[in-house]
């Protein structure tokens, strides 16, 4: 009997708690940052094992690589955001140029 209690408990509180309105998630692309992070990890490992020849350089190696990567990743974001707001202003520019006297609109 409690057997049947319990148990039916559990299949009402799924029931009552599951969401019929179920949307998918968005996938965020994955940063810079994260993809040299992976690179360099992954690279800075098989190097580690390969000079090493133990597990132990193998995580030394992923440690470090992870971390260059990660630094060269953050530099290409640089990169690109400083790229893209020169863009931008050279483009600003070019409206107001045309436009005395109003506001850029964005």
């Amino acid at each position: 009997m409690k057997k049947r209690f319990i148990y039916s408990s559990l299949v009402i509180g799924l029931i009552t708690t599951a969401h019929i309105d179920v949307k998918a998630q968005e996938k965020k692309p994955m940063s810079k940052q994260a993809k040299g992070a992976i690179i360099g990890g992954a690279g800075g490992a098989v190097a580690g094992a390969l000079i090493g020849k133990n597990v132990g350089g193998a995580v030394i190696g992923g440690a470090i690589g992870a971390g260059g990567g990660y630094i060269v990743g953050n530099e290409a974001a640089r990169r690109e955001r400083k790229r893209k707001h020169a863009a931008y202003l050279q483009r600003r520019a070019v409206w107001k140029r045309a436009q005395p006297g109003k506001a850029y609109p964005y």
